[in-house]
């Protein structure tokens, strides 16, 4: 009971928190009674969406809580274990209710496994983002931005050919492959009764 209150209360901390991260300074709030801008909110709601779809902000986020779980995982060890002796000595009979260290343990793995999540996500979007660079180093400007045209960047035309090339490649690969496995399902297959 204690652990789902104190859970409950640093998850209410987090979310004050990131909303005062998130207000602009002479914003909202400024005088009782005024609500924010439209824009300012959908721009809020924007970036809270885009920071719940971001493995890092959600690592960082369930650091405190993977901190809170594990100092109740250890309070709850030592008193069990506190408990567990003075039973073998005799002291007290096991009538005592005890928190159960299986549940503290479970919760503390939970999180551990949804850190493990947002580090392999993390990692994979930094790995897309590498092959992205690697195989289309140059930007293309946008119809959208047409001013951040950089000196470094290719014209669609390019972009175009550069995208017709790696199909072209891939289709290459694929036709290879296909043909080296007829070669080996045709070497598999008995060549006849003799």
């Amino acid at each position: 009971m204690f652990y789902s209150t104190a859970s409950g209360l640093c998850l209410i901390i987090a979310g004050v928190k990131m909303a005062s991260q998130q207000q602009q300074p002479g914003g909202p709030m400024s005088q009782p009674g005024l609500q924010q801008p439209t824009s300012l909110q959908q721009q809020q709601q924007q970036l809270s969406q885009q920071q719940d779809f971001d493995p890092v902000h959600r690592f960082k986020m369930l650091i405190p809580q993977l901190k809170e779980s594990l100092q109740n995982l250890m309070k709850i060890a030592s008193l069990n274990l506190a408990h567990n002796t003075s039973i073998d000595n005799g002291i007290k009979s096991s009538d005592a209710s005890v928190q159960r260290f299986d549940k503290s343990l479970e919760e503390f793995y939970a999180l551990c496994d949804q850190l493990e999540l947002c580090l392999r996500l993390a990692y994979e979007c930094l790995s897309q983002s590498i092959d992205s660079a690697k195989h289309s180093p140059n930007l293309v400007p946008t119809a959208t931005k047409p001013d951040t045209v950089q000196t470094e960047s290719m014209s669609y035309a390019q972009y175009l050919g550069m995208i017709k090339s790696q199909i072209s490649c891939a289709k290459d690969i694929h036709n290879a492959l296909l043909e080296c496995s007829k070669k080996i399902a045709g070497k598999g297959q008995p060549q006849g009764i003799m």
